[in-house]
């Protein structure tokens, strides 16, 4: 039988973060009182706790693993470049932004050092157990219409550990224990990871078709535009620079030719 890791005693834990959860069941108070949870080890090297953010009657709830390196410094969810992603992907949906309400499973910041920088660390099943009452509370309040899971972590999270979001990816399931609608997608970071531009602008488009459906599911239009949503992916800068073919000299008028060969 394998045991459980000791304790460390300078980051103590008490197992759940049912044990921080205020009276009152409504977001400010279930944020004051998420800064001071303690009930996984994750808390002890992230700068803060990132709750949840939007209106309390959102319409949809999107659900991502945990904060990113950036996110962690803010105290924000989604306000780095997976945000930027997110925020395009939901304006070329037609979903108001500012009708969403955007989480994690997850509210500490998990990582690991490389030279300098903070690399994501993917957080364990205990983890993700031990911070599921926070979600489940913002769930209760805001009571959204439709629940997207960003990556296979937010899905498993709320849809057991069996689900595979490679076979289901984009599926409508209805009326489950959290909302009448609920669909996993892929998280916005991954189109990010992909190795050329090409590839993340495919992933991005197939990723606003998902986001078409849940606009469909909430009764919102798509919006036309022309220019390129905020949310699509610059080229990379190419090696070889394209120049453009020298125009052909303009023909000059017939009274200057005629002056030229001495003709009036």
């Amino acid at each position: 039988m394998k045991r459980a890791a000791p304790a460390d005693p300078k980051c103590p834990s008490t197992g759940s973060a049912a044990d921080f959860l205020p009276r009152k069941i409504e977001l400010p108070a279930l944020a004051q009182a998420a800064a001071k949870c303690q009930g996984c080890t994750l808390y002890c090297n992230a700068t803060q706790t990132v709750f949840g953010e939007g209106p309390a009657n959102a319409i949809v709830m999107f659900v991502g693993e945990q904060p990113g390196d950036q996110e962690d410094r803010a105290g924000k969810p989604f306000v780095g470049p997976s945000g930027k992603v997110l925020d395009g992907a939901l304006q070329e949906a037609g979903i108001p932004r500012e009708k969403t309400y955007v989480t994690n499973a997850v509210k500490h910041f998990k990582w690991e050092p490389r030279g300098q920088r903070r690399i994501h660390s993917k957080p364990s099943s205990r983890e993700i157990a031990a911070c599921r009452p926070w979600l489940e509370a913002e769930i209760q309040v805001v009571r959204p219409r439709v629940i997207v899971c960003l990556g296979a972590t937010a899905a498993q999270s709320l849809l057991g550990s069996a689900f595979r979001l490679t076979q289901h990816r984009g599926e409508v399931i209805k009326d489950s224990k959290w909302a009448p609608n609920v669909l996993a997608t892929l998280h916005p970071s991954s189109i990010l990871r992909l190795p050329d531009h090409d590839a993340r602008e495919a992933a991005r488009r197939s990723f606003v078709q998902d986001m078409k459906i849940v606009a469909k599911h909430l009764g919102a239009k798509p919006r036309r535009t022309e220019s390129a949503p905020p949310g699509a992916l610059a080229p990379e800068p190419s090696s070889k620079r394209e120049t453009a073919a020298p125009r052909p000299p303009r023909s000059q008028p017939a009274k200057a030719r005629a002056a030229r060969h001495g003709r009036s």
